[in-house]
């Protein structure tokens, strides 16, 4: 076990130093906010797809499917897969927005619609999902290097935060998109080596795999119907995924994002069936942490490698976009912008790993932020929809106050739909959505603005 750990350090340590290396460095705006290469290119389709599908499979995410997996069979996987048609929803709402609506970037779209004040709310749901971003998957790498709360489990992931940022403050986006192909090319390998190395040592085949788990409301179909409600709203609060919707020419954004949803879909419920082998073997605890160790040394440095590289796309990116908010979007006024992009990711580091002491639920940082943002469906989906201010604050509020409501624990049970884990995060989602949508276009009986053609 010593010897795996040591191991463990090695790689964490060799990848820091190879990705400092490779990362550019960024010395104008445009290459450190939008990712224009010295000769002015913009990213291409194969790295734009691969930034979409490594910033999202993130550590995170590979913990919550594979935990679900084990818990719900296949069922859960498809459960978390379905959040990555976010992709779909998001690329064809930014690319009418961008071709129909000539809007360069959604805080462009709040401004002209809805003034800086919504602006400013908006940031700052935004901020709170980077924030989230931080600390949830710095967690998961902790896991992999001690106990909960020992000094190797900070240590090691004040080390993991410190990587990345380095090389990410070399290149800010273009830093993270360089990387994320380089990330997806060893995601890809190493999922395959972990499947390949455990699912055939087990008695069950292809069928029992697919067939796991019981299609009923309380046995993780509630957490589907959750999941597909989200990716309304969920996607737009996200600007690891929507900054990346502005950077490229429309055509090759709309289809970078739907290989994206194909891609993620895929990957995640693949990922999952490590989590119904533990549930086909007995195994309790964290899926992706026990079965590493029950396949030997190997498989438990191909699955710390897989979320190291994974945690690292996530993170980078979250530091690249919370700098982008702060300095470029809230429109910030300075004479070096990405010397002020650099302090901005330094900030959201140290504030994002605070929250690690407190030892808060990884699943949570998903489900309840979702929950939180659901007022911005109606005002994406709807986007084309000219009316009063009050048309964005009424809907974002309600979901904000449906998001609290539920995290404290007093949503009531009398308006659950279901029974079973995840009743109540249902059935918030569904009346917050409804609700939602009714609050957006009551103003609209109001006024008489055209809307667009």
């Amino acid at each position: 076990m010593a010897d795996s750990l040591i191991l463990q350090w090695i790689i964490l340590v060799v990848f820091g130093v190879l990705f400092f290396f490779i990362a550019p460095f960024s010395k104008t705006k445009n290459q450190f906010f939008s990712a224009v290469s010295k000769k002015g290119k913009k990213p291409d389709l194969i790295i734009l797809t691969s930034s979409l599908v490594i910033s999202w499979i993130f550590s995170k995410s590979i913990t919550n499917a594979a935990n679900l997996g084990l818990e719900f069979g296949i069922v859960g996987g498809i459960g978390y897969g379905v959040y990555y048609f976010s992709f779909l929803v998001a690329g064809i709402v930014l690319y009418q927005m961008r071709v129909k609506g000539n809007f360069q970037s959604i805080h462009h779209f709040l401004t002209t619609r809805y003034g800086k004040h919504a602006v400013i709310l908006f940031s700052i749901l935004i901020g709170i999902r980077l924030f989230n971003e931080v600390w949830s998957n710095s967690m998961v790498i902790g896991s992999y290097f001690g106990e909960l709360g020992s000094i190797s489990y900070y240590f090691s992931i004040a080390v993991f935060t410190i990587i990345t940022l380095a090389y990410v403050l070399k290149g800010g986006l273009r830093s993270s998109l360089l990387t994320d192909l380089i990330q997806t090319l060893f995601f890809g390998f190493l999922l395959i080596l972990i499947l390949g190395a455990i699912l055939p040592n087990g008695k069950e085949g292809v069928p029992e795999y697919m067939g796991s788990g019981t299609w009923q409301l309380d046995q993780g179909v509630n957490f589907i119907l959750v999941a597909f409600l989200q990716i309304f709203s969920y996607p737009f609060h996200d600007p690891v995924m929507t900054d990346r919707a502005f950077i490229s020419d429309p055509r090759t954004t709309l289809k970078s994002f739907v290989f994206a949803s194909i891609i993620g879909f895929v990957a995640i419920v693949l990922f999952s069936l490590i989590g119904v082998y533990g549930q086909f073997n007995g195994i309790a605890g964290q899926a992706t942490v026990e079965v590493a160790k029950s396949g030997g040394i190997l498989i438990m440095l191909a699955m710390n490698f897989i979320m190291i590289t994974s945690a690292s796309s996530t993170l980078d990116s979250a530091f690249s976009s919370f700098s982008k908010l702060v300095v470029k979007d809230m429109n910030i006024k300075t004479g070096h912008p990405v010397k002020t992009g650099r302090w901005m990711m330094l900030l959201i580091a140290v504030a994002g790993t605070v929250p690690i002491f407190m030892s808060p639920t990884i699943l949570s940082a998903t489900t309840i932020s979702g929950t939180m943002v659901v007022g911005l469906a109606p005002v994406f989906l709807f986007w084309k929809v000219e009316s009063s201010y009050l048309s964005f604050y009424l809907p974002v509020i309600f979901g904000i106050l449906m998001g609290i409501v539920l995290a404290s624990g007093y949503f009531p049970e009398g308006l659950h739909f279901s029974n079973g884990k995840y009743a109540d995060l249902l059935s918030a989602n569904l009346i917050g959505l409804i609700g939602a949508i009714i609050l957006f276009f009551i103003p609209k009986l109001f006024t008489s603005k055209p809307s667009f053609s």
